[in-house]
């Protein structure tokens, strides 16, 4: 019997608080019908991130996979549209999705093994912008979520939330921020981001030859728009210009929009924040980041 880990659950509470008990409840059943669905059996211990349950199976043919279960949202909807475009270029290659309950069957990496595993850090960043690159390569698939629709929505939330916030500095912050987001926002873009590609999203292939994206958060739009978790990675002060020129410089981007498109990831940070009752950044790596975006753009 598939045994659901007790920190999914602690987790779904406290992200969803009762919202996602009947799922909860009924992923044990779901599992099942899944293995018997697809023929497979279980090959290991279950593991699982702030949402998903991850088991290791393996198919009738023998070979490894793992099942994904996870709540259809619109956060994780569009993941087995993406997989299904990028078609294992640079990403996890979907061998299985059942649309009615979102269940995907994927190939299996090296969970062991992440880009975070690499001890040059900069040597780390050039990979996973070369990643970047690949999967910006695609153009985004009908049925995502749009940058464009975002990015607007997110203004109109930042002028109700920015005057929460408690600090000054943060308000000032947030306003710059707003402005570069307007500077950019009439070109939205269309390529397929991943949106949340940070060194732990990354996986090495179980012959240890490459490196692997997984768990997206699809969107449609400007590559520059997804900088920011790769500039939070094992953070340092003063590595923040190298970083980002590092990764513009791969992913062949403009400066200035890029940066803009950063900032508008830090205001989306500082809107969470506010909405929250979040105390002041004062020490926050987005304020450092943003800082030295807005210093030199």
């Amino acid at each position: 019997m598939l045994v659901i880990p007790e920190g999914l659950r602690a987790s779904h509470l406290r992200y969803f608080g009762a919202s996602t008990a009947d799922w909860m409840a009924g992923l044990p059943s779901l599992a099942q019908r899944c293995l018997r669905r697809w023929d497979l059996r279980l090959d290991g211990t279950p593991a699982h991130g702030a949402v998903a349950l991850v088991v290791p199976v393996r198919r009738a043919d023998g070979t490894g996979a793992v099942l994904k279960l996870q709540p259809v949202d619109e956060e994780t909807a569009g993941e087995p549209i993406a997989l299904r475009a990028w078609g294992g270029r640079a990403a996890v290659r979907l061998l299985e999705h059942d649309p009615g309950t979102g269940s995907m069957l994927l190939e299996r990496l090296d969970p062991g093994r992440t880009l975070g595993s690499v001890e040059d850090v900069r040597a780390a960043l050039r990979t996973l912008g070369e990643i970047l690159a690949r999967l910006h390569a695609v153009a985004a698939p009908p049925g995502l979520r749009s940058l464009a629709g975002l990015a607007s929505y997110l203004l109109e939330r930042a002028s109700r939330a920015v005057p929460l916030l408690p600090d000054p500095a943060d308000r000032a912050l947030a306003r710059s921020c707003a402005a570069a987001l307007r500077e950019v926002l009439p070109e939205p873009g269309d390529r397929l981001l991943h949106w949340d590609l940070h060194y732990d999203n990354v996986l090495a292939t179980p012959d240890g030859a490459g490196w692997v994206a997984i768990d997206p958060k699809p969107l449609g739009g400007d590559p520059g728009f997804e900088l920011l978790a790769a500039l939070h990675n094992r953070f340092d002060a003063a590595d923040v210009a190298y970083r980002f020129d590092l990764m513009t410089e791969v992913l062949g981007l403009d400066r200035r929009r890029a940066a803009c498109w950063t900032l508008a990831r830090v205001l989306q940070n500082l809107v969470w924040a506010a909405e929250e009752g979040a105390e002041n950044w004062s020490a926050h790596p987005d304020r450092v980041i943003a800082e030295a975006l807005l210093a030199r753009y």
